[in-house]
């Protein structure tokens, strides 16, 4: 800022002094719309908060400033750190067709115009499960999933015909995945053929190529705590649906001026 500048304040001075004179029920207010907020999306960053704060507060007049949203986070511990990376499960070491990367200089301008696809792994106490997810490239809405012991074709045919069936526009539409088996199968390109959808897959072991499936897996990981140990299959069933749900409905995008996957869509 430029006038701190003038004064000979850092801009980090000028808000911690801004924070002190600020009255103590505003603060509470704050961090009170914050924990409505984070008991839906727990890992909520700050700047979607502040998003979604002055969504909530545009008819009071109200507006919640963003250095003013970070300093009060961070002083009551709020602030959500990095967490860790995952395990890949792509297997393109195969026989079957792989086919060309054809949305590589697309640009995506509408919904169902590319679904992305990707399997991520979530941890029981004693094994592996393993959920089968299509995203919606522009809405980034989950529209298919299927949560299996297994990373079979047959199961990632479920989260297909999940998406299928909930299908809403009838235009020219892309699948792209990575190289992995169950996306090069008989059955899975039959599927996407039978229903006269392009198919696209990636070509280096490059995650930027499938970026919005990848991102989306570490979402769910990351701010929904499908990262954890689960006790039982039964507990992480229900955690997914809700967590998806959840997602859809509610997380905002930046790269979608800030809307919900559910909205964009639409």
């Amino acid at each position: 800022m430029e006038l701190c500048r003038l004064f000979g304040y850092s801009k980090q001075a000028y808000y911690k002094r801004k924070m002190r004179s600020t009255p103590f029920a505003q603060h509470q207010n704050v961090l009170q719309s914050v924990q409505r907020i984070r008991q839906q999306l727990p890992r909520c960053g700050a700047r979607k908060l502040q998003y979604m704060l002055n969504t909530a507060e545009a008819s009071k007049g109200k507006k919640v400033g963003r250095d003013y949203l970070f300093s009060l986070l961070r002083n009551h511990g709020l602030l959500i750190g990095k967490r860790k990376k995952y395990h890949k499960t792509t297997n393109s070491k195969h026989w079957m067709r792989k086919y060309p990367n054809i949305i590589k200089e697309l640009e995506i301008v509408r919904p169902e115009q590319v679904w992305v696809a990707d399997i991520t792994y979530l941890e029981l106490e004693d094994e592996h499960q393993y959920l089968h997810l299509i995203t919606d490239a522009y809405s980034k809405r989950i529209v298919g999933y299927e949560l299996a012991d297994n990373m079979r074709a047959t199961t990632t045919i479920k989260a297909l015909q999940r998406a299928l069936n909930q299908r809403e526009y009838q235009e020219k539409l892309i699948h792209n995945s990575d190289r992995g088996l169950q996306y090069s199968s008989a059955m899975y390109t039959k599927l996407l053929l039978d229903n006269k959808i392009g198919i696209s897959m990636t070509e280096e072991s490059d995650p930027y190529e499938n970026a919005v499936a990848e991102r989306v897996n570490v979402i769910l990981k990351d701010e929904f705590g499908l990262d954890k140990v689960f006790t039982h299959s039964a507990q992480m069933k229900r955690q997914v649906d809700q967590s998806i749900a959840l997602y859809n409905q509610l997380r905002p995008h930046l790269s979608i001026d800030m809307l919900a996957p559910n909205q964009a869509h639409k």
